[in-house]
């Protein structure tokens, strides 16, 4: 059994969370070469929070993706299992410079496992999760609850690790996950068991087409998706109809 396997209990994913909280950020830009900011960027486009929606923004870690649906004009909730993430994040958008990082929307931070959430059904718009439905132990019980709390037409955006639509790239793909990730990680990282987390989160992680039908099942409709960098990242979106 792997790690990844063993520490999907959530307390144990929150504590590993909890200990990366300060460098989060900073280790995802090195480790990604700088491709999530552009990852998100899809996100944010795709979603098209619009001014007075609500969007859940879950496994919201220090809210950076929150921070760039409210600008929108949308109230955005940043939920996370990690208190340490929460803490980070607020911390943070508390002493930005009001004026150079003015929001139209609200941004508040909220606990919450994504199996259980604390919200009333279709208390939202829209729900998105960036890279964190691998880390929820029964992704299609936690999918179920996101169109729980989902009103009727609403829509969902999931960005999540995939697999590279280039069997020869993959294959180098997979050596960089399993060898360089966590030899940098080791350098960098203050915690690197939990890179090794990742990297073994990731190989475990179902393809698009796979993942697609795990959100039918929980109950959303319309699913598709849109690989990023050549499959690296799949973005699938589903409507709650």
């Amino acid at each position: 059994m792997t790690r990844a396997d063993l520490d999907k209990r959530p307390a144990e994913v929150a504590a590993m969370f909890d200990a990366v909280a300060d460098r989060y950020d900073l280790m995802n830009d090195l480790l990604s070469m700088g491709q999530v900011r552009l990852w998100r960027k899809h996100v944010q486009r795709i979603l098209r929070a619009r001014p007075g929606e609500r969007v859940l923004d879950l496994a919201a870690g220090t809210g950076t993706s929150s921070v760039t649906f409210a600008a929108s004009g949308a109230d955005c909730v940043a939920c996370d299992f990690s208190l340490g993430m929460l803490h980070a994040g607020s911390a943070r958008l508390a002493i930005k410079d009001p004026q150079r990082n003015k929001t139209r929307g609200r941004v508040s931070f909220a606990a919450g496992d994504a199996r259980r959430l604390p919200f009333r059904d279709g208390a939202f718009d829209a729900v998105t999760i960036s890279f964190g439905l691998r880390n929820v132990h029964g992704a299609r019980d936690g999918l179920a609850e996101m169109r729980r709390v989902t009103r009727p037409g609403g829509r969902l955006v999931v960005c999540e690790f995939s697999r590279i639509t280039v069997p020869p790239l993959d294959m180098l793909y997979r050596r960089y996950l399993t060898g360089v990730l966590p030899a940098v990680a080791r350098r960098a990282a203050r915690n690197p068991e939990a890179y090794e987390y990742l990297a073994e989160s990731i190989n475990g992680w179902p393809a698009q087409r796979e993942l697609a039908d795990v959100i039918r099942a929980a109950g959303w409709s319309a699913v598709r998706w849109r690989d990023l960098t050549l499959g690296v990242v799949a973005i699938h979106v589903a409507r709650n109809l």
